[in-house]
């Protein structure tokens, strides 16, 4: 099992602790998927899986076993994931000290976007009009 090369505050490995407690496979781990994109650069999904999937590097946080796909994990490192909570929303969230500063409301300080793939089973061709339509 990988240490990891990123940190996980403790208002984050608390929400992950809770997210597998709670599923259905609380003797599992919680799989992070990592994306470019979002505010802070990231985009998340999740899910609480058996056992990691094919490729995926298990990484022990505390007491939790994490399921990281392996362009997950290479974009974690040096960056701190945390569980952030106001009045209309809650989710994890990711500090990365190499980024620049968020473009939401300014675009004098935005950095450039970050790059994201698409797979080629995503491109569907639409059909072509009837003549005369």
């Amino acid at each position: 099992m990988l240490q990891p090369a990123f940190t996980v505050t403790p208002a984050a490995a608390k929400f992950i602790r809770r997210m597998v407690r709670f599923s259905e496979h609380p003797a599992g781990g919680f799989r992070l998927t990592v994306t470019p994109g979002g505010c802070s650069g990231y985009s998340a999904e999740f899910s609480v899986e058996p056992a990691p999937r094919a490729g995926d590097s298990e990484v022990q946080v505390d007491d939790v076993r994490l399921y990281l796909p392996a362009e997950s994990r290479l974009m974690l490192e040096g960056v701190t994931v945390d569980f952030t909570e106001t009045p209309t929303s809650a989710g994890l969230s990711f500090v990365n000290p190499r980024a620049g500063t968020c473009g939401c409301s300014s675009s004098a300080d935005a950095s450039p976007p970050a790059e994201a793939s698409v797979a080629v089973s995503a491109i569907v061709r639409k059909a072509a009009r009837p003549a005369g339509h």
